[in-house]
């Protein structure tokens, strides 16, 4: 097991918590943000993180994973690795989360839903309606990072390494915006 430390630690060596002004995918401003991508870069730390969020659901006859494009994909391939079954990803088209690629869910089937990060849980929610939607059985959600402060309620087990609650602001109310502090939308959509 990796333990919370060992978590900051890793996250603070690869400069994926950065601190600053954000425009979140959400829409909302905070003043910290995770780049999950400058862990998950490394394949040392990535494995190993994705390893622990797959211990958490072994034994659970999981056949797929599938994360919302793009942050969940390498985390899908690797927790898929773990559980040995298959890596699916989620991608947007048309504004609606959609399987691509001749990726598929057969009825019945028990499925896990990665996500490097949370805030409130959008995009996590509609992978988990898309995996309904397509006749899978969501085993739960498995995320590198909850930012929600316990908010995100995704109506599943869910398991996060981190749970590290981030103040965030509605646009017209971010003290850092009202300081004519300029934000970074590191993101990858927009809201």
């Amino acid at each position: 097991m990796i333990d919370r430390d060992r978590i900051l630690k890793i996250f603070n060596q690869t400069g994926a918590m950065l601190t600053g002004h954000f425009l979140l995918t959400s829409g909302r401003h905070s003043d910290r943000y995770f780049q999950c991508a400058l862990v998950l870069q490394h394949p040392r730390h990535c494995g190993a993180l994705c390893r622990e969020l797959a211990l958490r659901f072994a034994g659970q006859g999981i056949t797929a994973v599938v994360g919302p494009a793009m942050g969940g994909i390498v985390m899908s391939y690797e927790v898929a690795r773990s559980l040995k079954a298959r890596s699916l990803f989620a991608e947007r088209e048309n504004g609606k989360m959609a399987l691509r690629r001749g990726f598929a869910i057969a009825p019945g089937e028990p499925v896990l839903v990665v996500e490097d990060v949370i805030t409130t849980g959008g995009s996590v929610k509609e992978v988990i309606d898309l995996v309904g939607e397509a006749g899978g059985q969501v085993a739960g959600v498995a995320v590198l990072v909850d930012r929600s402060g316990g908010e995100a309620r995704l109506g599943v087990r869910t398991e996060s390494l981190l749970e590290i609650p981030a103040v965030s602001y509605s646009p017209d109310q971010c003290p850092l915006c009202l300081r004519g502090i300029p934000f970074v939308k590191p993101g990858s959509r927009k809201p």
